[in-house]
């Protein structure tokens, strides 16, 4: 028997069924770094890129909230999620520009993918908005920061 909850007794993929578990509220915050080179970060003026597409920022944080709703389509056997909220935060420190995702849902299984997806999402946004400067922008980290909810809870420590 595998210890991974999406394969079954005999050893194939199946969505983990979640029709026995409590409803409860689930939160998940996840975190995306990216480090410019200095041709990108020395756009940057009042925590905001502006280019002919657009105010970057801005436009990654629409970006993140729709990945947010669309993971279970990218992502094999997540299941579809009513989303309470998605929450971003996007700024910079120096060449480097953090992305903080939160995903609130009212549910029977959690919503760290769609959190981990809409940063995700985000950083690759900002990637493409800002590549005309220079490609050598990298998405560094991608990782859960919380998650409440469900039969444990968990920080970063």
């Amino acid at each position: 028997m595998s210890n991974f909850t999406h394969i079954n007794s005999n050893n194939q993929p199946e969505m983990v069924d979640v029709g026995a578990k409590k409803t409860t509220l689930r939160t998940a915050h996840a975190r995306c770094k990216l480090k410019l080179p200095p041709e990108v970060a020395c756009q940057i003026n009042d925590n905001e890129i502006q280019t002919k597409k657009g105010p970057v920022f801005h436009t990654a944080m629409i970006a993140g909230t729709m990945a947010t709703k669309k993971t279970p389509e990218l992502i094999p056997l997540c299941h579809t999620i009513p989303l309470n909220s998605a929450k971003f935060k996007i700024h910079s420190e120096g060449n480097e520009v953090i992305i903080d995702c939160v995903v609130k849902a009212e549910h029977k299984t959690g919503v760290e993918m769609e959190a981990m997806t809409g940063a995700t999402v985000a950083a690759l946004t900002i990637y493409d908005m800002c590549k005309a400067f220079s490609k050598a922008i990298t998405i560094q980290t991608v990782e859960l920061i919380e998650k409440t909810g469900g039969k444990s809870d968990y920080i970063l420590s």
